[in-house]
């Protein structure tokens, strides 16, 4: 009989933000998967649990190691992915290993917990009625502008995700895209003691960080729009 994939969701910051039952299932199973080992084992050893076989799964070696897990679980093993935070799958590695388990008729379980994208989206202060999770764009400015441009015309709030030292470049590029007709709110270190929240225009924002060396996680939350499509423009 198969095994069990359980995606964890780990805390994004705060340690008090787990679930018992993720401990539980931390603590059950036979193989934990996880982006790094460092950041695994941390987690791990602050809760307590010891002993477990590690696998790692990131975006340089998913391919490979997915097949293997898949191996693990065909032989009966329970395994659990983890993300170095917050809920696995959401913008980190782990969609190859749960599509392989579903083609294999193998059992996927969420466990479900923390995500930087609902705490972002609700302190944001935009309509949440609807919203559209972008994720990342490019890391390339040409293609990023291009993307920004067609999400000009998205009227659902969007929720954007983007690595510390890419801010800056971003939030030019929301700038000469949004100029001051979109209202964006950006929350940073969620959880955390030293947790901010900066809410303005695009192009206040750029000014405020401008120059800025970031090294806080965050999240983006942009407001949804008003404009419509020209007939240029849609052409």
């Amino acid at each position: 009989m198969s095994g069990t994939l359980y995606l964890v969701a780990t805390p994004i910051g705060n340690w008090d933000d787990i679930t018992y039952r993720a401990l539980r299932i931390l603590s059950e199973v036979d193989t934990i998967a996880c982006e790094e080992h460092r950041e695994g084992n941390r987690l791990l050893a602050h809760y307590g649990i010891h002993d477990k076989y590690i696998e790692m799964l990131n975006e340089h070696n998913e391919e490979a190691a997915s097949a293997q897990i898949i191996q693990l679980l065909r032989i009966g093993k329970n395994v659990a992915l983890i993300s170095d935070a917050g809920t696995p799958v959401i913008s980190d590695p782990g969609f190859n290993l749960v599509k392989q388990a579903k083609d294999n008729n193998i059992d996927v379980i969420p466990i479900p917990g923390a995500s930087s994208i609902v705490p972002a989206v609700v302190i944001s202060g935009f309509p949440i009625n609807e919203f559209l999770f972008y994720g990342f764009l490019s890391p390339k400015s040409e293609i990023r502008q291009k993307e920004l441009r067609d999400l000009r015309f998205q009227k659902r709030t969007i929720i954007i995700m983007e690595t510390p030292y890419r801010l800056e470049p971003l939030l030019r590029d929301m700038a000469d895209v949004f100029g001051n007709e979109r209202r964006v709110c950006i929350a940073f270190n969620l959880t955390m003691p030293d947790e901010e929240v900066f809410r303005g225009t695009a192009t206040e924002l750029y000014k405020r960080f401008e120059n800025t060396k970031i090294k806080k996680e965050f999240v983006i939350v942009v407001e949804g729009g008003k404009k419509q499509k020209t007939k240029h423009e849609d052409e």
